[in-house]
């Protein structure tokens, strides 16, 4: 038994009620579990309870073992001075008389013992054995078996709750950028696009980069996309090789002018991951990242007037140089392939930019329009396709739109794989016992 199992169960009540009493005998009635505390104090805040014929209001502690209560010197402490019941799986001491006291359980009582309750019996087993199975589960989910038993209601709801709170730490790394700008949008989204650039392995090292090339330089060179190039690649550490070609060359020759006369600052993305496929790779992406650059280095205002994800996609018809038509890499040439930004890229910049961003707008502004747009576009940007949700895929779980991959990624990364089963509705739903048969 784990104590977070425990307060699950009695946060809904999950265990039989029938002829309920403390472990000294005396007939006990739940009014109301409480609520639970995330801070320090007892588990559960404001409980009502009726021993015998009084009630008590206050709150409840729980632990796997009553003695757990002094062990955690709770006795000492002045937060469980109001504690009126102690829920514990099991009674490891052996008489009542032994049973932990409270300071000042409730006025007048000083010194009595606090009342308290096992729950080892009363727990149905199906509910420990599934939680168990799940914890000792290593597939895709733990709870993949019984996943068909949710229905679309408790999805759709849990789905809605995913996006806003995955938005909502995106709004909390959006607002951090800010202050850390002077409340400068544009250049925010500069530094949002360079990391979305950097998916799936480089976006602190592209970040990084973006952070060491104001936007207000960018801007001054807006119109000459190699000069652009030059600085991306420079500060990226890409123009240090002796080269033979001359676009290298010149590029290299073109950083060293510009990061003298910017005094840019020398950065080591040392996280700079060149092993991947030729697509990602750190030279093209960057070589991408110019031609935006080139397009426009006001692309906050464009994502505030567009009305559609289409309409901003249009403008993401970025070309690179000619160089890299037949170059992934600086120096090697390859099988001719023209690097344009792709159909897959711009919409993960729809998602991973721009939605994101218009959420942060409107909840940092308390626009409501802003706020509708971003959810709106989500469910406008056709699915994503990844490992992560052609694995949902597999368990029957399927998306229709972006808002729907973007709550299973959610759902995947924060709370299947650490095993947060109890903090899930799925989880919740699936744990739930089955009602008594109606009479």
């Amino acid at each position: 038994m784990k104590e977070q199992l425990l307060q699950f169960i009695w946060r809904f009540q999950y265990f039989n009620h029938q002829q309920l009493h403390t472990e000294d005998g005396e007939p006990l009635q739940i009014i109301s579990p409480g609520t639970i505390n995330t801070h320090q104090g007892p588990d559960f805040l404001d409980a009502g309870i009726r021993i015998g014929d009084t009630s008590w209001t206050g709150n409840i502690e729980l632990h796997i073992h009553t003695s757990d209560w002094k062990k955690h010197a709770h006795q000492d402490d002045k937060n469980y001075r109001n504690v009126i019941l102690h829920v514990v799986w099991e009674n490891d001491l052996r008489s009542v008389g032994d049973l932990p006291a409270a300071a000042d359980v409730a006025e007048g009582t000083v010194g009595r013992n606090i009342p308290l309750l096992v729950l080892q019996h009363r727990i149905p087993k199906l509910l420990l054995g599934k939680y168990a199975a799940w914890m000792n589960h290593r597939s895709f989910v733990a709870c993949e078996r019984q996943l068909p038993q949710a229905d679309e209601k408790t999805w759709s709801d849990w789905k809605r709750q995913l996006l806003e709170e995955r938005l909502h730490r995106r709004v909390l790394f959006i607002q951090g950028c800010l202050e850390q700008n002077n409340q400068h949008w544009e250049e925010t989204v500069w530094w949002l696009l360079a990391r979305n650039f950097g998916l799936p392995v480089n976006t602190a090292s592209f970040e990084a980069i973006a952070r060491s090339l104001p936007l207000r330089v960018l801007a001054r060179h807006r119109n000459r996309v190699e000069q652009l190039e030059a600085l991306l690649l420079g500060q990226a550490g890409l123009l240090e090789a002796n080269f033979s070609e001359d676009y290298p060359l010149s590029l290299q020759k073109e950083f060293r002018y510009l990061r003298k006369k910017y005094r840019l600052p020398v950065i080591h993305p040392s996280g700079l991951f060149l092993r991947m496929r030729p697509g990602n790779f750190p030279a093209i992406r960057l070589a991408q990242l110019a031609g935006l650059l080139s397009l426009s280095t006001s692309w906050f205002a464009r994502m505030k007037e567009a009305d559609s994800p289409r309409e901003l996609k249009q403008m993401m018809a970025v070309k690179t140089s000619p160089y890299w038509d037949d170059h992934y890499v600086l120096g090697k040439r390859s099988s001719p392939n023209p690097k344009n930004l792709g159909e897959q890229m711009k919409a993960s910049i729809l998602i991973n930019t721009c939605s994101p961003l218009l959420f942060a707008y409107g909840r940092l502004r308390e626009e409501k329009a802003f706020l509708d747009k971003a959810l709106r576009w989500l469910t406008e940007i056709p699915a994503e396709k990844n490992a992560l949700v052609a694995g949902w895929g597999r368990q029957g779980i399927y998306s229709t739109n972006a808002a729907d991959t973007q709550a299973l990624l959610e759902l995947k990364t924060r709370y299947c794989d650490p095993k947060k089963c109890l903090d899930c509705a799925i989880g919740n739903f699936l744990l739930r016992p089955p009602l008594p048969p109606l009479n």
